[in-house]
């Protein structure tokens, strides 16, 4: 997990373009988005909190990173949206493991060139998740039918979030895929 002495980031050396990425794009679908949280220009009126994690793609890979949500939510006081959060890092990463890895490659055990990744960042009223990944593929929402055992995750995903979507990874080498929860805690 990377978060700053006082659970601000980013800390020196940590690369989190691709979580900043989905913040831009985040901040300019959600119209309720305060203007003096930042964030589109680059510029921060306060530092955001970030933490991130780069799971192994391992069968226990969802339960780490459900943990890590939860130990990160409660470590920054912003419980108030947690289990949704949780849930919604649960599908995307599901997404990541089961469709932007090679199963060759998941079945060896080993990572891939461009390991998927997964980031919370907390700029004040909003908390993102956003899970990146090697595959350039854009998620859609479909609607499946009703003996399909599978394809139901993004629906859960723009259920529980206040605003999904994806955008290119800032080196073009797959795409990230983010959902934003407005909370109601304050910790600064």
């Amino acid at each position: 997990m990377t978060t700053g002495s006082a659970g601000l980031a980013p800390a020196r050396g940590v690369d989190w373009r691709w979580l900043e990425a989905a913040v831009r794009t985040a901040w300019r679908s959600c119209r309720e988005w305060p203007c003096e949280q930042g964030g589109l220009d680059g510029s921060w009126t306060a530092m955001p909190r970030v933490a991130t994690h780069t799971p192994v793609p391992t069968l226990h890979a969802i339960a780490i990173a459900r943990s890590f949500t939860f130990q990160t939510m409660q470590k920054w006081g912003v419980t108030d949206r947690a289990d949704d959060v949780a849930a919604v890092v649960t599908e995307l990463l599901t997404n990541a493991l089961r469709h932007a890895l090679p199963q060759a490659e998941m079945a060896a055990g080993t990572l891939s060139p461009w390991p998927i990744k997964v980031g919370l960042l907390h700029p004040g009223s909003h908390v993102v998740c956003a899970i990146a990944d090697p595959s350039t593929q854009v998620p859609e929402l479909r609607e499946p039918d009703w003996h399909d055992e599978s394809g139901r995750g993004l629906l859960v995903v723009a259920a529980l979030s206040d605003h999904w979507g994806s955008c290119a990874a800032p080196d073009e080498q797959g795409k990230v895929v983010w959902g934003a929860f407005m909370t109601t805690s304050r910790p600064y």
